[in-house]
């Protein structure tokens, strides 16, 4: 349940309100809107705990929620989750974000020369990722720890938030203080002792559906974060499994504003891995910024074909540079700003 708040009730009647809740044996999640502040309620509702909570002051009313997700629905925040990193950059607010880069961190020029034409090109944040969870043991895993000097190099050289994979707990100490975004994959979105660690923290957190995944169960798996209290998650959209082999995945770009609607949380679309072919990648950027998203996840090589990771679907240095210069126009038709 939710328990909305009256406008103008102080802090010491809204900490009340949170006392009770917990004396009662549930667990508040107060979030302060900037219309309203609510108090998300877990825990199993009765009437009898609503009518006791809704008698109380400051309590303006208190609303069952029906959805299986919680937190990550617009029931308990109706404006948008804004989500920001370090240098000021936000999702889920009017400029629409680019992430870029390569899709594993092969070598230090490799990674390097592809950030440098990245950030040249106006993308706003950096992918480095040591760590790749691959569907065959025998393809390339990530330079895993020998890369950590690399990710380092770039940040001081070029300033730019990093958004790297976590997919163990263990990895995330030293990761920590040199990543600004954690992104959980399609193969890792349901795994609930990682959702539950990032959780436990405050670094943003992108979350990729699931490649097999309906959209509640993106949300729900979202939810396992924002319960650990973590609020700044980023939804990803990054095609699914279908029966259709011309695409390397389906985009499901009627997600974005399904995703949207029912939640506060930004989203992101990722072009590269739902088609598989880098000819296509152009096409659904734009798409994916008519139908609202909030950023998108672009992978480009300095060389696509020697690169050790989905080399099909990366742009070269020229087409990431004229896909960038195109998508103001698409961004401005929408609305929005790059």
């Amino acid at each position: 349940m939710v328990i909305i708040v009256r406008p103008g009730a102080d802090k010491d009647t809204t900490e009340g309100v949170i006392s009770k809740v917990r004396e009662m044996g549930f667990t508040p999640h107060p979030i302060y809107g900037v219309i309203n502040t609510v108090i998300a309620v877990i825990g199993e509702r009765t009437q009898e705990a609503m009518e006791t909570l809704e008698a109380m002051p400051g309590v303006d009313r208190v609303v069952p929620i029906l959805r299986p997700y919680k937190l990550a629905g617009r029931e308990v925040k109706p404006e948008p989750t804004l989500v920001s990193l370090r240098d000021g950059t936000q999702f889920g607010g009017q400029a629409v974000v680019v992430i870029a880069g390569p899709c594993a961190v092969e070598s230090r020029e490799q990674f390097l020369e592809t950030a440098a034409y990245v950030k040249d090109a106006g993308a706003r944040v950096l992918r480095g990722f040591l760590y790749k969870a691959r569907t065959s043991p025998h393809d390339f895993q990530g330079l895993h720890e020998e890369g950590l000097e690399i990710l380092v190099e770039a940040r001081e050289r070029l300033g730019m938030p990093i958004i790297t994979e976590v997919m163990d707990p263990r990895d995330m100490e030293k990761l920590d203080p040199l990543v600004d975004i954690w992104q959980i994959g399609t193969r890792n979105m349901q795994n609930y002792t990682l959702l539950g660690e990032v959780g436990q923290g405050e670094k943003p957190v992108l979350m990729k559906r699931g490649m097999s995944a309906t959209i509640d169960d993106l949300l729900k798996a979202a939810e396992y974060v924002l319960v650990g209290g973590n609020q700044q998650v980023i939804l990803c959209e990054r095609g699914i499994r279908t029966f259709e082999t011309q695409t390397r995945n389906t985009l499901d770009i009627s997600a974005v504003p399904v995703l949207k609607r029912f939640s506060h949380l930004p989203v992101v679309v990722d072009p590269s891995h739902a088609s598989g072919h880098d000819w296509m990648v152009p096409a659904l950027a734009k798409a994916a910024i008519a139908a609202g998203a909030d950023g998108l996840l672009v992978e480009t090589h300095r060389n696509p074909a020697e690169a050790k990771v989905d080399g099909p679907q990366s742009l070269t240095p020229d087409a990431f540079r004229e896909l960038m210069a195109e998508l103001p126009a698409f961004a401005t038709a929408a609305g929005r700003s790059m």
